[in-house]
């Protein structure tokens, strides 16, 4: 894949668009009571949207690519703590990832956090790709934040970098 097949994003400019992620977030008048950051990709921006709006942190771990980079034809559950329930029933509820692009991964987690019973559930991420979906939100998700629409090439996060400084920037 080519560099210009890739689009490379800073630990800056992450933290800009999660800063307006989480702006339009609080003005909408959604407060969360907890948020769960899919891991892997969801873990940064979940501890970003922390600091604007102070709520905790939980995590569940899915993996919806193989060790080469190919999508499986469905999301693995890796870690999934068995409090969560527990904790999420009639919670209000931020789900937070990097960046949705084929949904079957938020698809996957919204079910299974429906499953707990929460009182709302709300999803941030930091990047949607303008196209066609293979999954679907649930009609019960009403709010939904992109931090920023983007074509469908494939991003570069500086937490994947193996080397930061030639990381694109």
């Amino acid at each position: 894949m080519s560099s210009e097949e890739k689009i490379f994003f800073t630990y800056n400019q992450i933290h800009q668009t999660i800063k307006k992620v989480a702006e339009t977030i609080m003005e909408s008048g959604f407060d969360p009571d907890v948020i769960v950051a899919i891991g892997t990709g969801g873990f940064i921006p979940a501890r970003i949207i922390k600091t604007y709006l102070n709520k905790p942190i939980l995590t569940v771990g899915l993996r919806l690519y193989d060790a080469d980079n190919k999508p499986r034809t469905a999301p693995e559950k890796i870690q999934w703590i068995d409090e969560v329930e527990k904790k999420l029933k009639g919670k209000r509820v931020l789900l937070v990832d990097e960046v949705d692009d084929s949904r079957t991964t938020l698809e996957y987690c919204l079910r299974e956090l429906l499953s707990d019973e929460p009182a709302e559930i709300a999803v941030a991420v930091l990047h949607n790709k303008n196209k066609e979906k293979r999954g679907i939100i649930p009609e019960e998700i009403k709010l939904y934040w992109a931090g920023e629409e983007l074509e469908d090439k494939w991003i570069c996060y500086p937490w994947d970098a193996l080397d930061i400084d030639s990381h694109g920037i």
